[in-house]
């Protein structure tokens, strides 16, 4: 069994953040929460305010933008709104139980830093940014398997 990597010791490359991702299945980018926070694993220490004020900035904006781009993370709101980063062995539990998140939370946010500094944030909804081979790992996906991974952070229904 793989140990899971403690997020107080560092991610220094992508890969490491990356495994990092893999092993918690689903972790905030910045925030704090109910899940793991990548910019404090990257650190190797909690951050106090913006991560862009911290000393390693440059280095935290660069692996995370090597993560975005890996492809075997979805990038989206599902924990209280926040970016929440997927990877992609979770995602056919997550498209199994699409239906009970809201559509916002479960829309791929792609972030985009202009040239001028603008931080843009584009949208793909649910279900085109899925990939046809996850649909239909979905299919066959077990619910109460898929409710243990996601069911805390499912919007409570009045």
């Amino acid at each position: 069994m793989d140990q899971v990597l403690d997020p107080m010791t560092g991610c220094a490359t992508p890969e490491q953040a990356l495994e990092f991702i893999r092993q918690h299945g689903v972790v905030l980018v910045s925030a704090k929460g109910s899940a793991p926070c990548l910019t404090e694993a990257i650190a190797g220490q909690p951050i106090k305010g913006s991560w862009w004020a911290h000393p390693q900035g440059r280095h935290i904006f660069a692996i995370l933008g090597a993560v975005a781009d890996c492809g075997d993370v979805l990038t989206c709101r599902l924990v209280d709104g926040k970016v929440t980063l997927v990877h992609r062995r979770l995602w056919p539990a997550l498209v199994r139980l699409s239906a009970r998140f809201a559509p916002a939370q479960i829309a791929q946010v792609i972030q985009e830093h202009t040239a001028s500094g603008k931080h843009v944030n584009t949208e793909i909804a649910f279900p085109h940014w899925v990939p046809a081979d996850v649909l239909e790992l979905a299919k066959s996906t077990d619910e109460q398997a898929a409710l243990a991974v996601f069911g805390s952070w499912l919007p409570n229904k009045p």
